[in-house]
């Protein structure tokens, strides 16, 4: 087979994971299209599949394989060609995926995904090209915003996760390179840039010796076109006035700031290795109460090692306390190569389950009647979507942050596009979305 018949191939693609997890796979496709191929969003039109996977945590991993046994099916159909599978999985569990799945054709480890077009090469005894850093990546979320992955990997060690022994530790993004890929992607509609990374609080500080996230923000400002950045996984210990200032300040900074506090027990803190411990954290949390325009979100684990009841009933007291504005819960999984496998005092999962339950009835109490205060408010919104199930537009305001917040939705007054701004007044909410009009 020559060139010209492999780039007939249309390639369909899966994404499991992250929106970190998500640029990965963007970058490629991107690539792919720059080579020739087609892209089709229909896994049953795709002749190849790339299943761009994620192994965080248990339920990521059993999705992972599901999703490529479903496309295993197809192939034993004769549906499709060739399954490619890439991202976390293979990176953490190469050796054994590969012998129990002989029919993916190739796995991908993290370093190759440059190498995508090059690899398909071989699958169809192509001659081999050169790889080329000129693409456009493709965006696969709404066209409205796109994610901007300024750092890979992790330095944080924390004694639950497994991303450093998956992505490696951390390594910031040069900071022309995020501008050069920031004014591509805005040139081309994005009006919300969404900084991503394991912990975009350390942008810079491998590459510069100092700490760079404000400086990359001020650059990314300065792109003409982009309305809206936005900060997600920004690291409690690295959250000061400095930073909460210029986010407050800056126009074109969304009020809004994403912080994994993952728990308020000190003892619990610190098996974590979290750098930061209760005092601290309740101070972070007066600090935050200073600005009131800023909409928080963040995370917490329940069920860890030593987790008993005295330790979840100060977690349910410090949310009740904290009022955070969006808070995502996890129960605690076991994950092999963890400091914490090896802890003694594992809860079982009934009582994680339970505690899961519990924290999120707190929580769910404190959103909703955070929310039914923006009743009768106006707010810009960037519209995202339609869904043409309800015949409404779909968008986000500054304070919200797309697919893990609540969204608004509005019906149409004959002048309203994607990827553009509107005036809209809330005027109910229903658990999951705000309502609106179009003022």
């Amino acid at each position: 087979m020559n060139k010209q018949e492999l780039i007939n191939k249309r390639i369909s693609a899966i994404s499991l994971g992250c929106d970190k997890n998500k640029v990965d796979l963007e970058k490629m496709l991107g690539r792919l299209q720059s080579y020739g191929f087609q892209i089709t969003e229909e896994v049953t039109e795709g002749e190849i599949i790339i299943i761009n996977t994620c192994a965080f945590i248990e339920p990521a991993k059993q999705e992972a394989i599901s999703t490529i046994f479903e496309i295993v099916n197809l192939k034993n159909k004769g549906v499709v060609e060739k399954i490619i599978v890439s991202g976390c999985l293979p990176q953490r569990y190469l050796n054994e995926i590969k012998d129990q799945i002989p029919e993916v054709d190739r796995f991908i480890l993290l370093r190759e995904n440059d190498d995508i077009c090059q690899i398909i090469e071989g699958l169809y005894d192509v001659k081999q090209s050169k790889s080329s850093d000129k693409f456009q990546r493709v965006i696969t979320s709404s066209p409205s915003y796109a994610y901007l992955k300024i750092a890979d990997g992790c330095n944080n060690v924390c004694s639950f996760c497994a991303i450093p022994r998956i992505r490696g530790r951390y390594i910031s993004t040069p900071m022309e390179e995020l501008v050069d890929e920031a004014k591509n992607l805005v040139s081309r509609g994005v009006k919300e840039l969404i900084l991503v990374a394991q912990d975009i609080t350390r942008y810079g500080e491998d590459l510069y010796n100092k700490n760079c996230l404000i400086e990359l923000c001020d650059k990314l400002c300065k792109i003409k076109g982009l309305e809206w950045i936005r900060l997600h996984y920004t690291y409690p210990e690295k959250v000061d006035k400095n930073l909460l200032d210029y986010i407050t300040s800056n126009p074109k900074i969304c009020n809004y700031i994403d912080i994994p506090l993952q728990h308020i027990d000190n003892d619990i803190l610190k098996s974590m290795r979290r750098k930061i411990d209760e005092s601290s954290t309740r101070a972070l949390i007066d600090l935050l109460h200073q600005y009131p325009s800023l909409k928080v979100r963040s995370t917490f684990i329940v069920g860890y090692p030593s987790e008993g009841r005295k330790e979840f009933k100060k977690l349910l007291a410090f949310l009740k306390e904290a009022k955070l504005d969006y808070v995502g819960f996890f129960p605690y999984y076991q994950e092999e190569g963890t400091a914490s496998f090896y802890m003694k005092g594992h809860n079982k999962n009934f009582i994680k389950q339970r505690r899961l339950k519990k924290a999120r009835k707190v929580q769910n109490a404190i959103a909703e009647a955070q929310s039914y205060a923006n009743i009768g408010q106006t707010f810009k919104v960037l519209v995202d979507a339609f869904d043409e199930n309800t015949g409404e537009f779909v968008g986000h305001s500054e304070y919200l942050s797309p697919l893990v917040d609540f969204d608004i939705r509005f019906v149409d007054n004959g002048d309203i596009n994607i990827s553009t701004f509107v005036d809209v007044k809330i005027y109910d909410f229903d658990g999951k979305s705000f309502k609106g009009e179009v003022v």
